[in-house]
């Protein structure tokens, strides 16, 4: 963590002091090194830990940073089975502290950056995955309406908007070409599978470095980062960990590239599929190839605007930007092989 730099501390601590029941103060932050997107801040009381979430500073990309969205959703999901922070309060004036942001209970559970889990034995690596798929069904098999996110989306055929939304994006944050890139878009527009009607509320950023599990066990203590949620098809949400899996190891990829995942105790991709399938209630993958071609395409899309904000300046770390920037030709790449995959029905296992 970082010291809370540009948070206006009075302005949120009088926030608070309205807005939050039973807060008292005084108060101190400190910023959450991890994340591009939104910035992320520990609040500390003598009582009690917060978490608040902020839109960037800057011009922003239409639709980007929904901090909004993000409060609602998990607001909605307080009483289902999807383990989610309270929600506490949401503050829609910018006057306040110069952005939109949010406040949430803080929740104490372990993270894990690399999905090896260096440190734990193989019989829990492998109790933590099947949480993953447990839990990913879990969001899927959300009544949508019940909880009242029956809007939160539009209808229709959930990867056609998908992939025009950010063609757009990448194109509106594109800082040199990428031919594989505009390959990969071509292939994609061309190759959208026609709408089977399934939809359920999705997360759009499944992976491990997003959940909490925690202390002393495997059980999922919270999801977090919910900016890309929405009403969509819930195999993007499932291909986005295989995407992860398939990158290269260590701090840039946080993948399982080259790993015997056996060893290990990790599943390969068809038991995980198998698992998530079991929890979701679904028995129909078909399309998953597509699927993940398109999660590459849009994790390329996401990185090369986090690349754009740190060139301008607005990043949340202006060093791990230019790093992930890095990262746009590889996740364009691996979209490519997918794609390629996608047409000659080879298995997702490598």
């Amino acid at each position: 963590m970082s010291d809370a730099g540009a948070l206006d501390l009075a302005a949120v601590d009088r926030f608070m002091q309205r807005a939050v029941a039973g807060y008292e103060g005084p108060l101190s932050a400190e910023k959450f090194s991890g994340g591009q997107s939104n910035p992320t801040f520990l609040l500390t009381t003598p009582s009690r830990r917060f978490v608040l979430r902020r839109k960037p500073a800057g011009t922003l990309l239409k639709s980007a940073h929904a901090v909004e969205r993000e409060f609602r959703v998990q607001k909605a999901l307080a009483d289902t089975d999807v383990p989610v922070p309270e929600m506490l309060a949401l503050c829609e004036d910018e006057d306040v502290i110069g952005s939109v942001f949010f406040v949430m209970s803080h929740v104490e559970g372990r993270n894990f950056d690399d999905p090896r889990m260096p440190g734990l034995d193989p019989d829990a690596r492998g109790l933590i995955v099947a949480e993953m798929a447990r839990v990913l069904g879990a969001i899927h098999r959300v009544n949508i309406q019940d909880v009242g996110l029956g809007d939160f989306g539009r209808p229709g055929n959930y990867f056609a908007r998908q992939v025009n939304r950010w063609s757009k994006q990448y194109a509106a944050s594109e800082t040199e070409p990428l031919t594989d890139m505009d390959a990969l878009i071509t292939w994609l527009k061309a190759n959208v599978p026609a709408d089977d009607g399934r939809a359920c509320l999705v997360h759009g950023d499944y992976r491990i470095d997003n959940l909490l599990f925690v202390p002393d066990g495997s059980t999922c203590a919270a999801v977090l980062d919910w900016e890309l949620s929405t009403i969509g098809h819930p195999l993007a949400d499932l291909a986005a960990v295989l995407m992860q899996w398939r990158l290269p190891t260590g701090d840039r990829g946080r993948g399982l590239a080259g790993v015997d995942r056996g060893h290990l105790g990790l599943p390969s991709d068809d038991a995980f599929v198998d698992a998530y399938c079991a929890s979701a209630g679904i028995g129909d993958v078909e399309g998953l190839p597509f699927a993940l071609a398109f999660a590459f395409f849009r994790m390329a899309a996401i990185l090369q605007g986090v690349k754009r904000r740190g060139l301008e300046g607005n990043a949340s770390n202006p060093a791990r930007a230019a790093e992930l920037g890095t990262m746009v030709p590889v996740y364009a790449r691996e979209g490519l092989q997918a794609a390629r995959e996608a047409e000659g029905s080879i298995s997702l296992d490598r």
